[in-house]
């Protein structure tokens, strides 16, 4: 390929393509015809060798040329966007998007509070939350439209935290800690093994709900206590922690779950908790962003917000509303 020859327009297709995964999509924000996307793509491939893209299904799948050099190209869009674009941003005028990845119950909870702060601040800025299923949102940081990614991402801050500790590396992630917690047992408020000490044999001969956002069966829990040598019988395995809580409520099942997070379900007026009988890392939720993006007008205005609604009272998150207070054992451990 001769760089100089190439024609740098094309790289603005394949990005919107690569996003869209379908030719139709990306014309209309392109604002071009579907035959000029092809026609674009067309050219883009003689340039490189490579399909790049591949027709499935309603839309495209990209080759693993594709998948290898896209980021680059997002990369060098991006800066180019942001050297043109001016920098100030005025909340009370903006009208920009942004879009936020996270689990469900860490929405319940942050999203209130940042509505309140859009609105209040800046009615003109949409937000858009989009699932999150994964431990390492990494990928989809870097290849989606995603400005925040939010959860509890332990091995992804271990790695980034390091990278930053490298002088001959700049860092491609930034974060923040936005609270801590720690996992609490769940259980129907007149469980047999609400009253009295909660043992490890009990706990382990008890039935189980287990969480997973990524559909993993097997969780925290379980590497610990594989490690003690032990095992647990996970009856039910959910990827909501309203759903959790709902069927704890009404069943003989327990379950573990970050404390914070009970507020989520709903359910905090017909469940009991009780201290887990063995130790678990402390969970530290995230805001975790590609720093490539930190110089997009208003990023930083986003993610302090994102800041200021993690630390809103839990009585200022629901207006007029008081949640009961949570029915617990002796020696629970207090939220964080």
């Amino acid at each position: 390929m001769n760089f100089r020859t190439l024609d740098l327009n094309l790289l603005r297709v394949f990005d919107e393509v690569m996003t869209e995964g379908n030719l139709t999509r990306a014309a209309r924000n392109l604002a071009m015809t579907q035959p000029a996307v092809s026609n674009a793509l067309k050219r883009l491939r003689e340039a490189l060798g490579d399909d790049l893209v591949v027709r499935s299904g309603y839309g495209v799948e990209p080759t693993p040329t594709a998948l290898s050099l896209w980021p680059a190209v997002r990369d060098a869009l991006a800066r180019l966007r942001s050297a043109l674009t001016p920098s100030t941003f005025v909340p009370a005028e903006a009208r920009t998007l942004f879009t936020l990845a996270m689990a469900d119950a860490t929405a319940s909870l942050l999203i209130p509070p940042l509505v309140a702060i859009v609105e209040r601040e800046a009615p003109g800025v949409t937000l858009r939350v989009v699932p999150l299923s994964t431990r390492d949102p990494r990928q989809m940081l870097m290849t989606q439209d995603v400005d925040v990614a939010v959860g509890h991402f332990p091995g992804v801050i271990s790695a980034v935290s390091v990278e930053e500790m490298n002088p001959d590396s700049a860092a491609a992630f930034g974060h923040r800690r936005l609270y801590s917690s720690h996992y609490t047992c769940v259980m129907r408020r007149d469980h047999p093994l609400s009253q009295g000490e909660l043992t490890l044999d009990a706990y382990c001969a008890a039935h189980h709900l287990l969480v997973s956002v990524s559909g993993r069966p097997f969780g925290h829990i379980d590497e610990t206590l594989a490690a003690l040598g032990r095992t647990r019988r996970i009856v039910l395995t959910v990827n909501q922690f309203f759903t959790a809580g709902i069927v704890v409520a009404n069943s003989d099942l327990l379950t573990a779950l970050p404390r914070h997070f009970l507020a989520s379900t709903g359910t905090t007026d017909k469940v009991a908790v009780r201290p887990l009988p063995m130790e678990l890392p402390r969970v530290d939720v995230e805001a975790l962003w590609l720093r490539r993006r930190a110089g997009r007008p208003g990023h930083e205005w986003l993610r302090a917000s994102i800041t200021r609604a993690a630390a809103t009272p839990l009585r200022e998150r629901a207006p007029g509303a008081s949640p009961p207070p949570l029915p617990e054992a002796a020696g629970t451990p207090k939220r964080p």
